[in-house]
Formats: C-alpha cells, structure tokens, sequence
C-alpha cells in the first residue's frame, strides 16, 4: 500500500482511538486501501465540531488532501475516483458510479437505518461523558424516547431488518460481492455501517449461516484484514 503523507482523515471515535465506528467513515477507510492510499487519521468526537468547522463541516468523515478537503464519504469516493484515475477503480466505469449512487441511498435509508434502533443504546456505552450527553440528548430527541426504550424489542425487531437484506442476500446467490469477482465501493457502501455495529454492539445482526453473514467475513479479511483487526466484537 502506498502511503500519501498529503491525506489525512478525521473519523469518529469514542473513548477509545483505536476503535473508529462511523458507517461512513469506514466507507472512506475501505475505498483508501481499495485504492491502494493511506491517510493520517485524526480521532475526533461528537462534541468537537470547531476541529472540521473550518472545512465547512459538523460531521464525518472529512479528507484532507493537501489543500483541499472534502466532506461526505461519497463525496470522497468520487473525489479518489476522479483524482486518482491510474489507481484501481472504485466503481468500474461511469455505470457502476451511477448504480453505487442509488445503492448509497439504500445503505443509508436501509442499512443503517435499519440497525440504528437495534444499536444505538450501545453507542453510548463507548463515549466519553461529554459526548455521551450530547448523544443521548439529540438522539432521544430524534425517537422521543430513551436509548434504552428505543432499543428494548431489538429480540424481534432484527428478524424485519434481517428481511429487508434479501435483495443483498439474493445477489449472493450468484456473485461472491456486490461488486462481482471481487469487492468494490458499492460493497463498501453496505459494510461500513456493519462494521460500524461490530465496533460499538455485542448484539448480533446476523445469523451465521446467513449469506450476508459470510460476505461480511470476505470483506473483514480484505486489505490483510484491516477491518478485523480493529476493535470490535466477535459476533
């Protein structure tokens, strides 16, 4: 892997730095070794917006390149793409950049939709005081109930977010990845938010004899399993 000293990437992170767990952040952890490039992470919590505030930011992921910064992972997706061409490909041509396109919305609506009440009270468990408060504060807000209520039926709410997977689960019959033969960014797209969840919650999303249960395991071994070797749970 060529190391870009130039790259440097702030990614969401709790009380422990080695255990970054934003969805998104991983979508642009995977899509830099895709492309065969290193960045300099920058740890950074909910409560600390004045750090990414001068790159017209309040969230994560944010890349700097030199001079430039982008905000968004698919922004950066697009943003490696395009100014890395001679590197490998993360969408294969304009097509598979159109149809990564629709299915980063169904990551976000569905996906991480999807797992965000199933998880969202384990969250909390890992930030520090500060930001927990902050976490708990806006998101309790956004469900108008605790964490812990939010979460309390997650036994019986996991089998329709299981459901909603088929299409994933239906393309697995046929192709090893999303992307076919071997994994591209529309599989990085749907991983980040499932290791998102490995990193913060012991709650199991998947079953193991579950195809999605062992496209995930390919995608923690890529890259020399850089995904794996982060911290997070064996579930």
């Amino acid at each position: 892997m060529t190391i870009t000293p130039t790259l440097k990437l702030f990614e969401l992170v709790g009380v422990d730095e080695a255990r970054p767990f934003s969805p998104f952040c991983w979508r642009t952890r995977m899509a830099l070794a895709h492309k065969g490039l290193t960045a300099e992470t920058i740890p950074w919590r909910f409560t600390e917006k004045s750090a990414i505030s001068p790159y017209n930011s309040d969230k994560v992921p944010v890349l700097l390149d030199g001079d430039t910064s982008v905000c968004d992972s698919w922004a950066i997706a697009n943003y490696l793409e395009d100014k890395y061409p001679d590197r490998p490909s993360l969408f294969g041509g304009e097509g598979g950049r159109a149809m990564a396109r629709m299915l980063n919305w169904w990551g976000d609506i569905a996906v991480i939709g999807g797992m965000f009440p199933l998880i969202v009270a384990d969250i909390a468990t890992h930030l520090r005081p500060e930001d927990e408060t902050y976490f708990r504060k806006t998101r309790e807000a956004r469900f108008g109930k605790t964490l812990e209520e939010v979460v309390a039926g997650r036994d019986q709410a996991v089998e329709g977010f299981r459901r909603g997977l088929d299409p994933l689960r239906l393309t697995l019959k046929t192709q090893p990845f999303i992307g076919g033969d071997a994994p591209n960014y529309a599989d990085y797209i749907v991983f980040g938010p499932f290791q998102w969840a490995r990193a913060v919650s012991p709650f199991a999303l998947l079953k193991p004899e579950d195809a999605v249960y062992a496209w995930r395991e390919r995608l923690l071994e890529a890259f020399d399993g850089m995904a794996r070797k982060s911290v997070g749970y064996t579930v």
